[in-house]
């Protein structure tokens, strides 16, 4: 009597499992959501979808690296969720990044970013290599992705230059025309006045913050061109650095900051700054 009921029982479990197969076949399931994240998955899902660069796009140095992990072997792990290195096309490395997670990395859906700096002398074909965070060390959850790519000539060489801040701990006076340097490491360019330019636009690091560097000029502020003739800089800037500014002090300031981070140069003498063309009437206490 148990073993005829046991088989009934085992009958109809066998068909409900079937008819649930059949049935999502027939509407075309061919995702599956898992209840606990709310994140779709995939059949055959890699676990890692690279958003930039794209298949066989052509690249450069830096390369800006973004995209998503969401399962499958690929997790997050102190804060980063694997590695890429780049190969050319008889497979000898050119650089290597950590792939940084954007934001809480604990979770089944992370988003990464990261940068890659590498020397290529020519034009080619490469390859992106791809590899998941496995803290266990164990062989077989190793995983990799792999994305062709093409290669032109690029330079990881850096040099430094210096951008100009407020800092009060070391002005005790608290002068409005005295700020002080911290060095920024840029890509090796030729327009390297503008560069230098654009790493004082985006302010003060954390550390530096800490460090008593602060800024007098506003966010959204846009170069629109700059121009070096006969020693004089001449750089027009858009109507976000005039927004705001009241006071002697801060005019003083936010001139002086822009003013020693161009006369760094030795092809500079003098600057003169404009907003949208205009050097008139511009920043007024």
């Amino acid at each position: 009597m148990k073993q005829k009921l046991f088989l009934i029982l085992s009958i109809i479990v066998f068909l409900a499992v079937l008819v649930f197969v059949l049935y999502a076949r027939f509407l075309g399931m061919d995702q599956i959501t898992n209840t606990n994240t709310n994140i779709p998955v995939v059949k055959n899902d890699p676990g890692i979808h690279v958003i930039t660069p794209t298949q066989d796009e052509v690249i450069a140095s830096p390369l800006k690296i973004t995209g998503i992990v969401n399962g499958n072997g690929w997790i997050g792990f102190e804060g980063q969720v694997g590695t890429v290195k780049l190969f050319d096309e008889k497979n000898n490395e050119l650089g290597m990044a950590i792939l940084t997670a954007k934001g809480e990395w604990m979770q089944a859906k992370i988003d990464f970013e990261t940068t890659l700096w590498f020397d290529y002398s020519g034009e080619g074909s490469g390859k992106l290599v791809f590899y998941n965070e496995n803290p266990s060390g164990e062989l077989e959850r190793n995983k990799t992705l792999t994305l062709l790519i093409k290669l032109i000539k690029s330079s990881s060489e850096k040099i430094i230059v210096r951008a100009y801040f407020n800092n009060n701990q070391m002005d005790a006076n608290i002068s409005c025309t005295k700020v002080f340097s911290v060095n920024r490491e840029i890509l090796k360019t030729t327009a390297v006045a503008r560069v230098a330019l654009e790493e004082l636009l985006k302010g003060p690091t954390v550390s530096e913050q800490h460090a008593g560097f602060s800024t007098s000029l506003n966010k959204g502020i846009k170069i629109q061109s700059l121009v070096i003739e006969n020693g004089v800089a001449k750089v027009d800037f858009n109507e976000e650095l005039g927004k705001g500014v009241a006071g002697s002090c801060k005019v003083q300031a936010i001139r002086a900051q822009i003013t020693e981070t161009l006369k760094q140069f030795s092809t500079i003498k003098s600057v003169v700054i404009s907003i949208n063309s205009a050097t008139e009437d511009i920043l007024q206490p």
